[in-house]
């Protein structure tokens, strides 16, 4: 499976694993599948430390790509034809531009998104993949 991590998932994978569900977690560390994580979580990461709505994860922000590489988790850019074309969901329920990036990139990449926001699943109409629980 082609798998890429919310940031809240990301963020629990590398410092706390217990918050993540069976299913998630074993999916995360399963070898026969590929983890990505997106440049807009590292960007979503750094903003809200820098902001302290997020507390830092034992890691600078600019050595989360590294920690990421580490575990095995692919990082993936932004391209402009994803930054230009995901207002192309159907739905206008999520808010968050770096949520909202997130499931056009699993979309339009054709990853799973690993993520327990609930709110990803009224996506599904976009062909949103989704894993949690």
């Amino acid at each position: 499976m082609r798998l890429l991590l919310d940031t809240h998932t990301f963020i629990w994978a590398l410092s706390n694993t217990k918050k993540l569900p069976l299913r998630a977690g074993s999916a995360i560390t399963d070898p026969e599948n590929q983890i990505f994580e997106s440049a807009v979580s590292f960007w979503e990461i750094a903003i809200k430390v820098r902001i302290k709505r997020l507390a830092p994860i034992g890691h600078q922000a600019s050595t989360l790509v590294e920690a990421a590489e580490l575990m095995g988790f692919r990082p993936i850019e932004l391209t402009p034809i994803e930054a230009a074309a995901h207002g192309d969901l159907t739905e206008d329920i999520h808010f968050d531009p770096f949520e909202r990036m997130l499931i056009w990139q699993a979309i339009s990449r054709d990853l799973v998104l690993v993520s327990g926001d609930a709110e990803f699943k009224k996506f599904a109409a976009d062909c949103l993949k989704l894993l949690w629980n």
